[in-house]
């Protein structure tokens, strides 16, 4: 008796449907750079058909058996590997969607394609739940207990309830209770935002999982700037010779060997000229300390001020090319030094 209904289980034809079904997504699969698993969990007709209507012309949204997808994904895995793994995340109520766009953007499409509910008992907060201060137009009353409850500082004023200032009365990740959310719903409050979750996506042979996907595009873009300029300067360290550092490298070494040549005095126009008023910089140093001591001598007093700024002049004058009368400057120094 046994054997006679294992045998009919065996001889059980599977429905056309499901042979159908199965080859469609194959189809998907194939014709697609990434394939994602999403949480339909509590998602509404209306909230679906925004989704679908923000998403037409760029990804194709199916909502199947996860049996058949499983099926699907082992019978092209040779075409796609890795696919396989995606089968990990076939539990519960999903939905599927193939589509060409990076799994990253499409990430952002369904974040801005939420919307927000009242709490329920037994929610989890998203983010940090916060009541901002200001006249909340309720008249005071037994709800003067729940404010208390979650010490949301609160006075009277002309017959209201008036919230003293911001007040987080729930964390991320924690639980939102009955009395919360009771709170929230009479204030207006929407904390929870519904939409589809990814659970993971395959794109490339890999499988990102949904909290990967989850991105600060502006926190990335300050890293990547960052990086940048650690890059750059690190080319300009090591003369390294690419396009974005080789003015800089070739700027730097100029005015490194125009500070060598001044050292040295190396017998070169601009050797000669830097070291000469290396000189009559240092000469006017002494010559400032000296003259109050022995005015016998006659010595100019040279203020160091004025010498450093004519110094950093003459700098300026060099970056622009500006080299005029550089030999009646010298003289002129000179002569002021020893009168």
């Amino acid at each position: 008796m046994a054997s006679s209904k294992i045998t009919t289980v065996r001889r059980r034809k599977i429905p056309k449907w499901k042979i159908e079904e199965v080859q469609l997504l194959k189809d998907l699969i194939l014709k697609h750079d990434t394939i994602a698993v999403a949480d339909l969990t509590n998602i509404g007709s209306y909230q679906l058909y925004l989704i679908r209507k923000a998403l037409r012309g760029k990804a194709i949204l199916r909502v199947s058996k996860n049996t058949l997808m499983k099926i699907a994904i082992k019978e092209v895995s040779n075409e796609k590997p890795g696919l396989e793994k995606l089968i990990d995340y076939l539990k519960g109520q999903n939905i599927f969607i193939f589509t060409n766009m990076n799994p990253f953007e499409l990430q952002r499409v369904l974040e801005k394609n939420k919307v927000s509910r009242p709490a329920r008992a037994g929610d989890i907060a998203p983010e940090d739940i916060v009541v901002p201060a200001g006249n909340t137009g309720i008249p005071p009353g037994p709800i003067m207990s729940k404010f208390s409850e979650f010490k949301v500082p609160v006075r009277i004023e002309e017959g209201s309830i008036v919230i003293i200032r911001d007040t987080v009365v729930a964390k991320k990740g924690e639980k939102i209770n009955a009395d919360l959310a009771e709170l929230l719903n009479k204030l207006g409050i929407e904390p929870i935002k519904v939409g589809l979750e990814l659970k993971a996506a395959y794109v490339d042979g890999l499988i990102i999982p949904g909290e990967e996907l989850k991105v600060n595009p502006e926190e990335y873009f300050k890293l990547i700037t960052e990086a940048h300029r650690h890059a750059v300067a690190l080319a300009i360290e090591a003369c390294y010779p690419v396009g974005e550092v080789i003015q800089v490298i070739i700027q730097r070494a100029h005015l490194q060997a125009l500070s060598l040549a001044g050292n040295v005095a190396l017998p070169i126009p601009d050797g000669i000229r830097l070291a000469l008023q290396k000189a009559i910089a240092e000469a006017n140093v002494v010559s400032s300390l000296i003259a109050p001591k022995c005015p016998e001598l006659g010595l100019a007093v040279a203020k160091v001020e004025k010498v450093e700024e004519e110094k950093k002049e003459e700098e300026k004058k060099e970056e622009k090319g500006e080299e005029k009368g550089e030999e009646e400057e010298i003289a002129a120094g000179l002569a002021g030094l020893f009168g």
